[in-house]
């Protein structure tokens, strides 16, 4: 099976620098999108049945705000959307769908915002994930967990990293948390395969970040531990264009 996770930074908006064609050239078993900005009633058949896929969103309720979403060729066997907490669940962050005793989830982490104004919502919304996945994990389920994580894990995953430390994304805070989380269970796959590598999936939009490469990586795919020796693909895809981030994918047996 084969999964991709991009953050599109408005469904509507991508769809219009070929998004579509992209889905169908690629041919993901499932893709999981961020950053939506939509309502179901928003969305053209073509973007929301493109041919061989059916796409279920779970958006915010705010409109044009956050929402995440999966396209998927196969109907799981059961849908989650969200963690069952309204204070993360109006906002549209976590959608999943599990097939047999695998999940894949969509998940899109709350931005600390500037001087951190928001790390206690981001902090408690990391929380509620791991307690959501931690209850899969005794039903013996394997978690495939893609998004956008908001967090640059290491100093190798961003570009500028003494310039940026007390900048959200890359805040002592959130990065303890993914440490644990990975400590906790769970394996970044692509950094495990390329430990020394530059890889980023998201540029900012000024200063011409992305042609000079100034980026960051704040899109991932992890899986618990038990799982990881199944994978068998974990790849960045910086030359798709259409959002300030760029896909990522894994597959595995």
């Amino acid at each position: 099976m084969r999964c991709v996770s991009w953050n599109v930074n408005g469904l509507r908006a991508v769809a219009g620098k070929g998004f579509v064609d992209w889905l169908a050239s690629t041919a993901p078993d499932l893709c999981c999108v961020q950053e939506t900005k939509a309502l179901p009633s928003d969305l053209p058949p073509a973007l929301s049945e493109p041919v061989g896929y059916r796409l279920r969103l779970h958006p915010a309720i705010k409109k044009g705000y956050s929402g995440v979403g999966i396209y998927v060729r196969d109907e799981p066997d059961e849908w989650f959307e969200g963690l069952g907490d309204a204070r993360f669940d109006d906002e549209g962050r976590f959608l999943a769908a599990r097939y047999g005793k695998v999940l894949v989830a969509s998940v899109y982490f709350p931005n600390s915002q500037e001087k951190g104004a928001r790390i206690e919502y981001r902090l408690a919304f990391g929380d509620a994930l791991c307690a959501f996945l931690a209850a899969q994990r005794r039903k013996k389920r394997h978690i495939v967990l893609g998004g956008d994580f908001n967090v640059a894990h290491e100093e190798l995953d961003l570009a500028r990293p003494k310039d940026n430390s007390g900048n959200p994304g890359f805040l002592p805070q959130e990065r303890a948390w993914m440490s644990a989380f990975l400590a906790g269970g769970h394996a970044d796959v692509w950094r495990e395969r390329n430990p020394s590598t530059v890889g980023y999936s998201w540029w900012s939009m000024r200063t011409n970040a992305r042609a000079k490469n100034i980026g960051w990586r704040l899109d991932y795919f992890c899986v618990d531990r038990a799982f990881a020796p199944r994978v068998t693909e974990a790849s960045i895809s910086p030359e798709i264009l259409g959002s300030d981030h760029c896909p990522v994918t894994i597959g595995f047996d």
